[in-house]
C-alpha cells in the first residue's frame, strides 16, 4: 500500500514539474507583474469637464468615464497613449486655426493633468522613460494625435506637439483630410497619402514620432508601410475576419504589417453591428459631447439619464468572447510580436463583460489559459510597442547624427 502511494504521489509531483510555471501562477498576480499599455486612451476628452479629476476614481453608474489614475492600479494598467483628438472640419484657413487651438488646450489639459498628479503619473518621453517611470511606482503617460487635421497645411507645426510631447500620430480620422483618405470616408480624395501626406510620414520619421495607421483608408495604411522608414503602428483597429467593417483590416494586409515589423493594437470597437438604431438614446448620448459645458450637477444628471435609459432598453453589443475571438485571430496572422492592445476606452470602446479598464486582468486570464507564456504576455502588453518606440528613436538619432 505505502509503496503505491509513493508511486502516485511520485507520479502527482512529476506532471507538476512537467506543467509551465506560469500555468500555476495566479493570472491577476502575472498581470500585475507585466508592464502595461494600451495605445490609445481618449481620456482626455474628460479633462476640461467642471469637477473630474483623474486622481478620483469614477464608476460606470455616475460616469461615462472609463479610465482613471485608481481604474489604473486596479486594473494594472501602467500607462499609454493618452489622445489629442479633434474632430474633421473644413479643409480652409479658418478650419485648420481653429482645430489647431483646439489642439494646442488640449495638449495643455494633458499637461495640466500631469502637473495636478504629479505623485501619481508622469510624462514619459522615450521607451526607456515608460520602464522608468512603473519601476518608480507611478504611471506614465505618453501623448499622441488622432487626425493631423489641425496641422493645417504646415507639416513644421508638428515639431511644437513632439517638443511638447507627442509620439504617436495618425494623418487622418472620419473624413479625408489634407493629408489622407479616411477608411470610413465613401468618396477617395487622394487614392492613399496626398503629397502633403507624404511629407508629413517623411516629418514624423525626422522627429522619432511612430505613424499610426488606424482610420486611415487601405490604400494609405498600405503607402503608410512602403514610406515609413521605421515600421507603423494601428493604434486601434481589428481584423475583418471577426466584423467586416472598413475600420477592420483583411488578414492580408494585417500579415503585410508583421512582416515590416508594424504592430496591429486590438480595438474593441467595430466588433459586431454595435447597436439598434435609437433616436431617444442619440439625443441623450449628443448632450454627453457638452460635458466640459456644464456644472459637476448638470452633467451627473444628464449621465444618470442615459444609464437609466440604458437599463430599459439594453442594446445589442459585442461581448468580451467576442473581444477574445478578435485578439486571438489576430495573434494567429500577426503572430505575438506584432499585437498590442488599444481598446479605445472613452473613445466608445468596451464590450459586455469587460466596461472599463477594471476588466483587463480577464484579458491575461484567457491568455494565459489559451497557452501563452509570460514571455508572449510581456510583448503584446508593452514591449511590441516600446520596440517601435525604440525604433523611431533610434532613426530620428541617425538623423541628427
Amino acid at each position: 500500500m505505502r509503496n503505491s502511494v509513493r508511486t502516485a504521489m511520485a507520479a502527482l509531483a512529476a506532471s507538476i514539474a512537467a506543467v509551465p510555471a506560469l500555468a500555476i501562477q495566479d493570472p491577476a498576480a502575472v498581470h500585475q507583474n507585466l508592464l502595461t499599455l494600451d495605445t490609445h486612451l481618449d481620456t482626455p476628452i474628460h479633462f476640461a469637464r467642471p469637477g473630474w479629476r483623474m486622481g478620483d476614481r469614477h464608476g460606470l453608474e455616475t460616469d461615462i468615464a472609463q479610465v482613471d489614475q485608481p481604474r489604473m492600479v486596479e486594473g494594472g494598467l501602467d500607462g499609454g497613449f493618452f489622445v489629442i483628438y479633434t474632430s474633421q472640419g473644413e479643409l480652409t484657413e479658418q478650419g485648420f486655426a481653429e482645430a489647431g487651438a483646439s489642439a494646442a488646450q488640449r495638449q495643455l489639459e494633458i499637461l495640466l493633468m500631469l502637473a495636478t498628479n504629479a505623485g501619481t503619473l508622469e510624462a514619459a518621453w522615450t521607451a526607456d522613460d515608460a520602464e522608468r517611470i512603473v519601476a518608480r511606482g507611478r504611471g506614465f503617460v505618453f501623448q499622441s494625435i488622432e487626425n493631423s487635421y489641425p496641422l493645417g497645411e504646415d507639416i513644421s507645426a508638428l515639431q511644437g506637439f513632439y517638443d511638447r510631447g507627442v509620439r504617436m500620430a495618425g494623418p487622418v480620422h472620419f473624413r479625408n483630410n489634407q493629408f489622407a483618405d479616411s477608411s470610413t470616408d465613401p468618396e477617395p480624395r487622394w487614392n492613399g497619402l496626398s503629397p502633403l501626406g507624404r511629407e508629413l510620414i517623411v516629418e514624423m520619421n525626422r522627429l522619432g514620432i511612430v505613424p499610426d495607421g488606424s482610420h486611415a483608408s487601405d490604400d494609405v495604411v498600405d503607402q503608410m508601410i512602403e514610406l515609413s522608414a521605421t515600421p507603423i503602428i494601428l493604434s486601434h483597429s481589428g481584423p475583418q475576419a471577426i466584423f467586416d467593417h472598413p475600420r477592420n483590416l483583411t488578414d492580408e494586409r494585417i500579415r503585410r504589417l508583421a512582416e515590416s515589423g508594424g504592430v496591429i493594437a486590438v480595438n474593441s470597437v467595430y466588433l459586431s453591428g454595435g447597436g439598434d438604431e435609437d433616436t431617444v438614446r442619440d439625443e441623450l448620448t449628443e448632450r454627453l459631447e457638452s460635458l466640459a459645458a456644464m456644472s459637476a450637477e448638470e452633467q451627473a444628471a444628464a449621465i444618470t439619464a442615459l444609464r437609466a435609459y440604458d437599463a430599459e432598453h439594453p442594446r445589442t453589443e459585442a461581448d468580451f468572447e467576442t473581444f477574445m475571438a478578435s485578439v486571438l485571430h489576430l495573434i494567429e496572422v500577426a503572430g505575438v510580436d506584432h499585437v498590442a492592445f488599444g481598446a479605445d476606452w472613452d473613445g466608445g470602446g468596451g464590450v459586455v463583460g469587460m466596461r472599463d479598464i477594471t476588466a483587463l486582468p480577464q484579458i491575461t486570464e484567457r491568455l494565459i489559459a489559451a497557452g501563452y507564456g509570460e514571455d508572449d504576455l510581456a510583448k503584446m502588453w508593452s514591449g511590441n510597442v516600446l520596440r517601435l518606440l525604440r525604433e523611431a528613436e533610434a532613426y530620428s538619432a541617425s538623423l541628427a547624427d
